[in-house]
């Protein structure tokens, strides 16, 4: 249960609740559950949206915005070396959870064009930037590009099909940073 009291929701807060429920696949995302979820009426969803399928529509703008571009621009802002800066992602995203939800936007990007357009924009962002952040680091073009596919592909996986503590979580990231940033041959 998402569970909202004494509070007036947001756009947002529709988007969250609703992400959360995506994890149970697209179809599960529905105004009266999602609405009774919230402990809310339906009336104060179609304040912020005509419809489900705007709601829909706008979940996978908030996805990407959330859980791609908002960790690149952090690690883009990190003040340290470059290879601090690839761990800081790294662990950015698996203790927030960046990639929980990747799993459940690719299964949906299988039937639907908008989703799949999204999903492979999102790749190419988070591709691209990890590719630029070993480059950063020193690593040549062709390393760069398959340190970085090989980081996001970890990530993503490791965030969605692996249970662990938190503290197992992190010592994988450190474990999985020093393989991917030690020093070509």
């Amino acid at each position: 249960m998402v569970e909202i009291k004494n509070k007036r929701l947001t756009r947002d807060d529709w988007l969250k609740a609703a992400l959360v429920l995506c994890k149970s696949g697209i179809d599960s995302v529905k105004v009266a559950p999602l609405a009774s979820d919230m402990g809310v009426t339906t009336g104060s969803f179609y304040w912020h949206f005509k419809n489900r399928r705007e709601l829909v529509e706008a979940l996978l703008d908030y996805w990407e915005r959330e859980m791609t571009d908002a960790a690149i621009l952090a690690a883009r802002q990190y003040g340290g070396p470059p290879v601090e800066r690839i761990l800081y992602l790294m662990e950015t995203v698996m203790t927030k959870g960046l990639a929980r939800y990747d799993l459940p936007i690719w299964h949906w990007a299988q039937s639907d064009a908008r989703a799949s357009l999204v999903f492979r924009r999102m790749l190419k962002k988070r591709f691209s930037f990890a590719e630029w952040m070993f480059a950063e680091a020193g690593f040549s073009k062709e390393q760069s590009k398959t340190r970085g596919r090989m980081m996001v592909i970890l990530l993503m996986g490791e965030s969605t099909l692996v249970p662990g503590s938190m503290a197992e979580r992190k010592e994988f990231i450190i474990q999985k940073h020093a393989i991917l940033t030690k020093p070509e041959n």
